[in-house]
């Protein structure tokens, strides 16, 4: 696969690392800022190119993947797809349904692939916590937890800090949660959060979120751009035990059955994983290349993404009015 790579930020340095791990060629790099494109290039073996429309213009370039800030991923997603190239673009998909669909039937209509980077579906934990819960390890799940800490992120503009180019740490971070959530157990049905945001002048942001999903069970996600240092962990408790995971611990994925006649099993039980042959964004990205060539069928579509994107404006509404919202159709 060949790529052009729009964005030579924190993600655009990541994606071009994947690409190479997975072998896919980088033809060219563009960022407006030419210091951050010229190293990129540099690191990928690629050209910088001098514009978009230099980038898109390149035949060499068959898939544009796009590692920019939120509030652009339209323009650029929309611009590509009229240029007859495949897209990668990293999440949210965008800020609003009405945008989001918009690049889903413009992508649809001129013929070329759309994945939204959604990396958490390609984390082994994650993929692993998941089948176990499909074949019914913890019985019927009833509570789910899920948290997702790390500091305040830095950006191109300081972009993290401007609802109105990444939509806080509800769009931005927990979004991977809830797409987990929604593939792994099922429908959103009502959305009930609590968030710092526009609460503090400091470069803090907070959110707790209650789900309320169709198969009657609840899941709380915790969200932080408050904390030292990244962590992520869940735990889901089901009427035949406990599955729990954090990052944080030596032996992180364990299962806790239940036994009858107590409320607890006894010691956790590891479900042994293999050490990471490769980073989940690099399978990630080889996924989505043997899809764009018709060899599988994707983990992730745009839909998905869509529907991520649902739940996290829900929360954000929420967040802001102080009341449950219910997620209709659109979510």
């Amino acid at each position: 696969m060949r790529v052009g790579i729009v964005g030579a930020g924190t993600m655009g340095r990541v994606h071009g690392e994947s690409h190479r791990e997975a072998g896919h060629e980088v033809v060219a790099v563009y960022d407006l800022r030419p210091e951050a494109r010229e190293a990129l290039a540099r690191e990928t073996g690629a050209r910088p190119a001098e514009s978009y429309e230099d980038l898109l213009g390149d035949p060499a370039v068959e898939v544009v993947d796009i590692c920019l800030p939120t509030h652009l991923h339209r323009e650029y997603v929309e611009a590509a797809a009229r240029a007859g190239k495949h897209v990668i673009c990293e999440k949210p998909i965008a800020l609003s349904l009405a945008d989001a669909r918009a690049m889903i039937e413009t992508c649809q209509a001129a013929r070329v692939h759309l994945y939204i980077a959604h990396v958490v579906r390609f984390f082994p934990e994650y993929r692993r916590a998941r089948e176990l819960v499909l074949a019914g390890e913890v019985g019927r799940p009833g509570i789910i937890r899920t948290s997702r800490m790390g500091g305040f992120p830095a950006g191109w503009a300081d972009w993290y800090a401007q609802p109105e180019m990444g939509g806080t740490v509800l769009v931005d971070l927990v979004i991977h949660d809830f797409d987990w959530l929604r593939w792994t157990f099922g429908e959103v049905e009502r959305v009930y959060a609590k968030s710092l945001t526009g609460r503090t002048a400091e470069r803090l942001d907070y959110a707790l979120v209650t789900l309320r999903l169709a198969s009657g069970a609840i899941a709380h996600v915790e969200g932080s751009w408050a904390h030292p240092g990244f962590r992520y962990a869940f735990e889901i408790a089901g009427d035949a035990g406990v599955l729990e995971f954090d990052s944080a611990r030596v032996q992180p994925l364990v299962v806790r059955p239940r036994q009858a006649g107590h409320g607890s099993g006894p010691a956790g039980v590891e479900v042994p994983e293999s050490p990471l042959a490769e980073s989940p964004y690099t399978t990630q990205l080889r996924h989505f290349a043997r899809c764009i060539r018709g060899e599988e069928k994707p983990v992730v579509t745009a839909w998905d993404a869509y529907k991520a994107l649902a739940i996290s404006l829900a929360a954000l509404e929420s967040a802001r009015t102080g009341r449950p919202v219910s997620l209709g159709k659109e979510g």
